[in-house]
C-alpha cells in the first residue's frame, strides 16, 4: 500500500477529530468532517489525490455511500471523468446489481446501476475510510460484475488494526491512503 509523503499525510491527519467513545464505548472514531470545513485543508486533500491519479487516469471514479460521494465527485471533476456512485440498497432508481457483505453484526448490501460502468474502463474506488474492508471489497466486487476494472481503492484513513486494508490487498486491490491510525 502507497501513502502520501509525511507532510501532506500529517498535515491531513493534524485536521482529523477524534471522538472517544463514539459510536460505542472504547471507540475512536475519526471525524473526517473538519477536512471539508476548511477550504485550504479540503484543497490539500483533493489536490493529494489529483495529483496521484493524473497520470494513472481512471475512465470512471466510483464512490462508495456516503463520504465516498463528497471525494469521489470531486476528484472525478478535477480528473475530467465521470463519476458514478454505489449506494446502499433501496437508493438507486434504476436497474441494478448488488454484493451483500458480512458487518460484525449481521449484513448490508450496496448497489449500482446496470450502466454506470462499461467493461474495460478502468475505475477508481474511493471511501473515507478503511475499517474491516467489507465495503470497499463489495464495490470493487460490483464494478468487475459490470466489466470494470478496479485500477486502485483509495481512502483518507486506514484504520490497520481492524484488519480491513490487510484484507482488500490479499483479495488483489492495490490501495492508497494518506493517512493510518493505529488503534481503534
Amino acid at each position: 500500500m502507497q501513502q502520501i509523503p509525511f507532510g501532506v499525510g500529517e498535515y491531513l491527519r493534524s485536521h482529523i477529530r477524534t471522538v472517544p467513545d463514539w459510536p460505542a464505548p472504547g471507540v475512536q472514531f475519526r471525524d473526517i468532517t473538519p477536512l471539508l470545513q476548511d477550504p485550504k485543508v479540503f484543497r490539500v486533500l483533493i489536490d493529494a489525490f489529483v495529483h496521484r491519479y493524473m497520470d494513472r487516469r481512471p475512465d470512471v471514479v466510483a464512490g462508495l455511500d456516503a463520504r465516498g460521494f463528497i471525494l469521489g465527485s470531486v476528484i472525478a471533476y478535477e480528473l475530467g471523468v465521470g463519476f458514478v456512485p454505489i449506494r446502499k440498497k433501496g437508493k438507486l432508481p434504476f436497474t441494478t446489481v448488488e454484493e451483500t457483505y458480512e458487518l460484525e453484526y449481521g449484513s448490508a448490501t450496496v448497489e449500482l446501476h446496470t450502466d454506470a460502468v462499461k467493461p474495460g474502463q478502468r475505475v477508481l474506488l474511493i471511501d473515507d475510510l478503511i475499517a474491516t474492508g467489507g465495503t470497499m471489497m463489495a464495490g470493487k466486487k460490483l464494478l468487475e460484475k459490470l466489466g470494470g476494472t478496479v485500477i486502485e481503492g483509495a481512502a483518507i484513513v486506514d484504520l490497520p488494526e481492524l484488519g480491513g486494508s490487510q484484507k482488500l490487498r490479499e483479495g488483489g486491490l492495490d490501495l492508497f491512503t494518506l493517512v493510518h491510525f493505529e488503534g481503534h
